[in-house]
């Protein structure tokens, strides 16, 4: 008896450690005073990070990224880029990226990036480390107890490196002087799976919660922005003072501003004496700030990024409605880095393109708040980003429409009968694309982490447009609404918490009444493919039936629509037996017939209408045209009688 309560206690024990492994989080808080030198593009560092071990864990060592020193010859970066660069497609095109290709091994000493750590500490104590190029390994002198926090003061210098990928300086393209992301030693995120020192050879991140004082002194002339809260706008100016009010700037050579960022992991700046700042206030929402370098006499490039400043105010009311509040009190675009990149309250662009601006305000959302670990679950980063930004796009030109058509009416417009690309499927591209990865036979399981991806061809679809399909087919399957609700809910319930694919699919099932993890397994876990066809109609007593058939390897409901003379329609809905559960109704205007479940292991499935066959004309398979099917044309039959 007694060995049974023991083992009872123990099974008990673990059971509870499993539950709770998502439960806690570490912590951190950093302070950093940075003195910018902007003649040898240097600065030094001082950086005071308390660091709170909330794991159940003892930790006998720690990990930093230093990102920048992978802007030099032969890094990981650069080795991989050149590699890939050697896989070329049918198209003629390199695999690498277009703006990494070979440059790195041709950095000039004073155009490499570095960061360099002269000093470290813990609570005191001097700690030993070893750099492994973009990771810092520290062996601690004594080891952190779990639900304890320590102290870790650094000190370090770093050299900007030319502008190459996402952070650096001097970018001919855009003319920005600094774009500062990936700027410090930043701690490595610990968490239930251990530790994550992901080596910078070119995809994405993860970090740790906590808040940021960011001090930054740099030459008087230079303008600011990026991520965080402005503390001393009124000795800085530049558009952050209050309006009318004066601002005292102090005397020297140079500037100190000081940022606080609550809650977010990572921290973003970027800097031009150049820099044009456009303010927008949203009621009862965030300050829209606009950064951009300003060129003399280009009204154009003057109303295109202020189009991005009212563009944000207009389309917050439809994002916070449909993905959830924005939980900042600012938000950033700041022209600089290389094309479009994401950080807490903030982005990096390199134009003033509305469709990137969306992209990576919509990364807020699905990242800066949400915070997957990009590396493993890129697809739930990118995808389902560009799965928002595809709706706020179409929100944004039906709005737009909506003025000019308002304005027609007034006379104080052209009057236009439609804007026929917001009528399009918002997701088509991403579905193009999806097919097209198929076609070329280079697709990979989305579970490939996303720096071990064969070519960056197939990484870029994967997550972007099968992680943007994800979604859209999610609400083929649940039913749109039921797909809205859980995307709100997923915000809601994993904001600030790090949540990965389980999590997700958890909150679609409690939504759904559903079991989806089978929508998991075979879209993310592998790459078998959605194959259905009509394959034959004939007539039964008083029926007329259809005859399915699965050809894929990949099972999923089905739709299928049939149309008869009379200009009538009737919706058949077959669901399939893993989901336990069936969509209500999406067409409650024509007649509807949910069927018993289709089970995986049969490859046929016949529906039935009480209607002769003669009265049909067309039988379809999927007419909202939702499903991933690979071979569209079995879908739809049309009965020329």
């Amino acid at each position: 008896m007694k060995y049974f309560l023991l083992l009872l206690f123990v099974v008990g024990s673990l059971s509870l450690t499993h539950a709770q492994t998502s439960g806690w989080q570490q912590r951190v808080r950093y302070k950093m005073d940075i003195n910018m030198d902007v003649n040898t593009n240097r600065f030094t560092g001082k950086q005071h990070l308390e660091y709170t071990n909330n794991s159940p864990d003892t930790l006998h060592r720690v990990f930093y990224h230093l990102y920048w020193n992978a802007f030099q010859p032969n890094s990981m970066m650069d080795a991989r880029s050149r590699e890939l660069g050697k896989v070329v497609h049918s198209n003629n095109r390199q695999d690498w990226d277009g703006r990494v290709r070979d440059r790195i091994q041709n950095l000039k000493p004073e155009e490499m990036g570095y960061q360099k750590i002269l000093s470290l500490k813990m609570n005191g104590m001097v700690q030993s480390f070893k750099v492994h190029e973009t990771i810092l390994e520290v062996t601690l002198t004594k080891p952190i107890l779990p639900k304890t926090k320590v102290v870790f003061n650094m000190e370090f210098e770093a050299q900007v490196p030319l502008q190459i990928r996402r952070s650096g300086r001097d970018n001919p393209t855009t003319g920005v002087r600094y774009s500062m992301s990936q700027w410090y030693p930043k701690i490595c995120e610990y968490d239930f799976e251990g530790w994550h020192p992901t080596p910078y050879v070119a995809r994405e991140f993860h970090g740790v919660w906590g808040d940021f004082d960011v001090k930054i002194s740099i030459d008087r002339n230079y303008i600011l922005g990026g991520t965080g809260y402005l503390q001393n706008a009124q000795q800085i100016g530049y558009g952050y003072e209050a309006p009318g009010s004066r601002v005292t700037q102090p005397t020297g050579s140079k500037l100190t501003w000081h940022f606080i960022a609550p809650e977010v992991h990572d921290f973003m700046w970027a800097a031009d004496p150049e820099f044009r700042h456009i303010v927008r206030k949203i009621p009862q929402g965030p300050t829209i700030h606009v950064l951009y370098n300003y060129k003399e006499n280009d009204t154009k490039n003057d109303d295109a990024w202020t189009k991005i400043a009212d563009a944000a105010v207009k389309v917050l009311p439809f994002i916070e409605k449909n993905f959830g509040k924005y939980p900042y009190k600012q938000y950033s675009f700041i022209q600089g880095g290389d094309g479009g990149m994401e950080y807490p309250m903030s982005t990096l662009l390199s134009g003033p393109s509305l469709g990137t601006a969306f992209h990576e305000w919509m990364h807020n959302w699905y990242q800066m708040v949400l915070a997957t670990n990009e590396s493993l679950y890129a697809w739930m980063d990118e995808g389902f980003t560009s799965y928002a930004e595809s709706l706020v796009d179409r929100y944004y030109r039906d709005v737009s429409f909506e003025e000019k058509v308002t304005r027609s009416a007034e006379g104080t417009g052209p009057r236009r009968i439609a804007d026929e690309k917001s009528m399009q499927n918002p997701h088509a591209g991403a579905y193009q694309n999806y097919f097209a990865l198929v076609r070329s036979g280079k697709e990979e399981p989305m579970t490939t982490h996303s720096d071990h991806y064969e070519t960056n061809f197939a990484y870029s679809i994967a997550a972007y447009s099968k992680g943007e399909i994800f979604l859209e087919q999610l609400g083929y399957i649940v039913g749109a609404a039921t797909r809205d609700r859980i995307l709100l809910d997923y915000y809601n319930t994993w904001k600030f918490k790090h949540p990965n694919v389980n999590d997700f699919i958890r909150v679609a099932e409690k939504r759904s009444g559903m079991k989806l993890d089978w929508y998991r397994e075979y879209w993310v876990n592998t790459t078998k493919t959605i194959d259905y066809g009509i394959d034959s109609l004939f007539e039964r007593g008083n029926e007329t039936r259809i005859r399915l058939k699965r050809s894929g390897k990949m099972p999923m409901p089905v739709d299928v629509m049939i149309t008869f003379r009379d200009g009538s329609k009737e919706l058949h809905y077959v669901p399939m037996y893993l989901m336990f559960g069936a969509k209500g109704v999406e067409e409650p205007k024509m007649n509807n017939k949910t069927y018993e479940a289709w089970k995986w292991t049969h490859p046929t499935y016949e529906v039935s209408t009480s209607r002769r066959l003669q009265d049909i004309v067309k039988v379809e398979i999927d007419p909202s045209g939702r499903m991933a099917d690979v071979n569209p044309k079995d879908n739809t039959l049309d009965l020329n009688w």
